[in-house]
């Protein structure tokens, strides 16, 4: 039987090594075929045309989801002219199945009862079915004539065991002719069993469908891989240049660049390769140290590049705090405002939820109040914090001794005693805080335990300590407080005495004024007039050593330090050089400085040391290009051969 199959052939095909009724193996069709055969009537098509049945009326309770009106005959849409096929229907919906009337033959649905049709797996990129239960007298043009409706056919093979198979041009036309899986198929009107059949449509594997559907997956896949080769470029990182290898030319031109500012980070770099590959040798050694002296020189400009973008740091800090605390002056205004309406006098007049609301906004106000509030108590903090206790003690020391001094001396120490407090209370609360905290959130965590603990170990700690010095500044105050008091008191007994002598000298008679006209009382008066002289003599000593006392001050040598500011500057110096042992060069200390007040300038620090030879001395530190001067503080020396 398959010599006979093999032998009677359709013309055009390639023959099969198999049998196809038993075979699903993948298919290969020829496109050598040439056109299909156009469509035409059939001989009988008149007949069977001419034959239609009546179609029944279709119940008024119809379903709406098939387009069909009331009182009409269903259309179905595999009906010859309409060349549409109803979109996949959801499968929570049951499938209705309509009879199919074509030119040459009868399609009539299954039965819905029954369970549908099995098919296989789809393979990848089908186009081809498998087409059985074909009638023995179907011809190619019939089969051509039920299955154009589903889509273009591009292929078409016929077998004699009532099968064959379609290739189709487009993939999703594959779907519409397995809607046709499970109809009784009938040639007109014939009740020959030769002409009629129970198509059975199913997937079919064929070569040429899965050597396409490959090559379309490579072409898939080689454009991904282009399209990431060309994102992975875009978000590579550019390559450095490259380095110029070394010669006399190259590095004259170097040299030139180093010196520049605008080509130092390029030249700088090349310097560098060149050192590590080792092209420093004898010969050129000297161009390398003028090379490297040049990249030296470039330090003081980094430095006052640093000392200019910090002093626009400082200058953003401080616009940043004066916005700040004008935005808490109107926090502050707007929370007092909630205060005076919540007064009984305007709060009466107000209805229960404008009251609510007034509530509301006045807690967030305040809220808010407090958090802007704490950063910037935050910022006065640290300000605060990088002055250092030495600098703020130097203060009171270095004004004159005078009689405001001690006064001074006392408003200082009360100003600090009440900073002290203040810093006392803020710790109190902190740890309030922490304990309220701790009792609680009770963590879980031993770690947070731990370092709650050190936290609160520290700041009892530290409150012992504020305690201490508190009370030690409060003694400090007391003594003051009895100095001061027993100065005043020897100042007015002082006033008292000098008033006094000078009522006695105005008292005495002058010596020329006095008229000699009794002798006789000359030997009376001698005692008297002694001890007048003798008062007058004691009156003048007093004047005369408190006019001295006076004017000592103003016949001593002028002293270097000649304002407040001066002096400050020197205490602020001292303290930073006591620090650094080994000196610093001016800038150094300058930079320094101008975090503190961004008016000082480097000529102004540096005749102020030369002013005082005996507290700070200028050495020179370093050989050859490294050669720098720093000044050290050595106010311990000078003061015992001062």
């Amino acid at each position: 039987m398959m010599q006979d199959y093999r032998s009677s052939r359709v013309a055009g095909l390639n023959p099969l090594p198999f049998d196809p009724a038993t075979n699903n193996e993948p298919l290969q069709f020829n496109g050598s075929n040439g056109p299909l055969v156009p469509e035409c009537p059939l001989e009988n098509g008149t007949e069977n045309n001419s034959k239609k049945r009546k179609r029944p009326n279709l119940p008024p309770d119809f379903d709406p989801s098939l387009g069909m009106i009331p009182g009409i005959a269903p259309m179905n849409p595999m009906m010859p002219g309409l060349g549409i096929v109803p979109p996949p229907i959801s499968q929570d919906l049951p499938i209705v199945k309509e009879i199919i009337h074509c030119k040459s033959c009868t399609l009539f649905p299954p039965n819905p009862n029954l369970p549908p049709p099995a098919t296989r797996e789809r393979p990848p990129g089908c186009k081809t079915v498998f087409v059985g239960g074909l009638p023995e007298n179907a011809t190619e043009q019939l089969i051509m004539e039920v299955f154009e409706q589903c889509g273009t056919i591009s292929a078409i093979r016929m077998s004699k065991k009532n099968f064959c198979h379609i290739r189709f041009a487009e993939e999703h036309t594959v779907d519409k002719a397995l809607f046709l899986s499970g109809y009784r198929i009938r040639l007109g009107s014939s009740t020959d069993k030769k002409d009629t059949g129970r198509l059975h449509v199913d997937y079919a594997q064929a070569r040429d469908d899965l050597y396409e559907w490959e090559c379309r997956q490579r072409m898939l896949a080689r454009e991904e891989r282009h399209r990431r080769r060309i994102e992975e470029d875009r978000l590579r990182p550019p390559s450095p240049p490259p380095i110029v290898h070394y010669s006399e030319h190259e590095c004259c031109q170097l040299g030139e660049k180093i010196k520049d500012d605008s080509k130092f980070p390029e030249a700088v770099r090349v310097l560098l390769t060149w050192v590590e590959r080792g092209e420093v040798n004898r010969r050129n050694a000297n161009n390398f140290y003028s090379m490297i002296q040049s990249s030296n020189s470039h330090i003081r400009r980094l430095m006052n590049e640093k000392a200019t973008h910090e002093k626009e740091m400082e200058e953003a800090k401080e616009k940043f705090k004066n916005a700040l605390s004008g935005i808490l002056v109107q926090f502050e205004q707007i929370v007092s405002v909630f205060h005076a309406a919540s007064k009984q006098k305007a709060w009466d007049h107000f209805s229960k939820a404008q009251r609510k609301n007034l509530d509301m906004w006045r807690k967030q106000a305040e809220e808010i109040r407090n958090i802007h509030n704490e950063e910037l108590m935050g910022i006065r903090r640290e300000e605060e914090m990088e002055m250092s206790d030495d600098d703020m003690e130097d203060v009171p020391e270095s004004k004159d001794s005078d009689d405001s001094g001690p006064m001074a001396q006392v408003e200082a120490l009360r100003e600090e005693n009440d900073s002290l407090r203040c810093q006392l209370d803020a710790y109190r609360n902190e740890v309030e805080l922490l304990k309220q905290e701790q009792n609680k959130a009770q963590p879980q965590r031993s770690e947070e335990d731990s370092t709650r603990q050190q936290q609160l170990s520290f700041l009892q700690q530290a409150l012992q300590g504020m305690q201490k010095q508190l009370l030690m500044i409060r003694e400090d105050l007391k003594q003051k407080e009895m100095e001061l008091e027993k100065s005043a008191d020897e100042k007015q007994q002082l006033e008292n005495q000098i008033q006094s002598l000078k009522e006695r000298i105005q008292a005495f008679p002058a010596p020329h004024t006095l008229p000699l006209e009794r002798p006789e009382r000359d030997d009376r008066g001698s005692d008297e007039s002694a001890n007048h002289t003798n008062d007058a003599a004691a009156a003048s000593a007093v004047v005369s050593c408190s006019q001295e006392k006076e004017s000592l001050p103003e016949k001593g040598p002028p002293s270097p330090v000649k304002s407040e500011r001066e002096a400050l500057l020197v205490g602020i110096i001292s303290t930073f050089l006591h620090v650094h042992p080994f000196g610093a060069s001016i800038e150094y200390i300058c930079s320094y400085l101008q975090r503190l007040d961004t008016k000082i300038s480097t000529t102004e620090v540096e005749t102020l040391l030369g002013r005082l030879p005996c507290t700070f001395r200028q050495e020179l530190t370093g050989v050859g290009a490294s050669l720098e001067k720093r000044w050290k503080f050595c106010g311990f020396e000078g003061i015992k051969t001062a």
